[in-house]
């Protein structure tokens, strides 16, 4: 109760900059480590990732496509856990570290374009729906935190998601996307590259001490605002609000 409280009043600190995720840039140390086991405490399951260096990435590859953005190592499904002992010796070994949480295991997340989730979450508070977790990643995304489909009986019923282990594709998606089993997302307070005090940040807007909703209730306010954010792009005739193949 007193980590939730102290997590609480965090969240509730004035924040500056689009989105409000120039808080984050103040989340080192302490406060970092913080943020990070109170995600673990909420169950999502967590993993090392890259972090930037200057505009590129942290990792070997040269060219990465996703710098900053994705996990370190390939075993990064094995790996995650909400052990704080874990959590916390990889915090102190890699103080720079990004890090992801796996998705299908724990929970889903539903990843929207910035301009459509806020309106969706604007919809869905007017109607009285309770919204779980909620994540702004600068300067263009929001992530909504949701209860997982797990794995059904039937597998035919269950599909895998790509999306994310191939983040070069969200060109191709910049519509609704549902992270379930096989993808990962990142975690706040994690870097993105850019120049300094303005580089971009993952932060929440709404912590991860909230219960999880079924997706279901937030699927259509969330589709409907993304037919209407493609609806008004310049180029909506190229893209669909909910990705419609690979």
């Amino acid at each position: 109760m007193e980590r939730k409280s102290r997590f609480s009043q965090w969240l509730r600190r004035p924040r500056s900059g689009p989105g409000g995720t120039a808080a984050a840039g103040a989340a080192t140390g302490a406060a970092r480590e913080e943020l990070l086991l109170a995600a673990a405490a909420a169950g999502f399951p967590v993993a090392p990732a890259a972090h930037p260096s200057g505009y590129g990435c942290s990792c070997e590859r040269i060219g990465c496509p996703t710098p900053g953005r994705h996990p370190v190592s390939f075993a990064w499904q094995t790996l995650a856990t909400t052990d704080p002992e874990k959590v916390t010796k990889w915090l102190r070994a890699q103080p720079e570290a990004n890090f992801v949480t796996a998705t299908g295991m724990a929970h889903d997340v539903l990843d929207v374009p910035a301009p459509a989730g806020r309106a969706a979450l604007d919809r869905l508070t007017s109607a009285g729906v309770e919204v779980g977790p909620v994540a702004t990643v600068a300067p263009d995304r929001m992530l909504f935190f949701t209860a997982t489909r797990g794995t059904p009986d039937d597998e035919d019923e269950w599909w895998p998601c790509e999306l994310d282990c191939h983040p070069e594709t969200l060109d191709e998606h910049p519509g609704l996307r549902w992270h379930c089993r096989g993808s990962y997302v990142l975690l706040p307070p994690s870097r993105l590259p850019g120049d300094g005090a303005t580089a971009p940040y993952v932060a929440w807007l709404l912590g991860p001490e909230r219960p999880l909703p079924d997706p279901l209730t937030l699927l259509e306010a969330l589709t409907d605002a993304c037919a209407q954010y493609a609806g008004e792009r310049p180029d909506h005739e190229h893209h669909a609000a909910w990705p419609l193949g690979r």
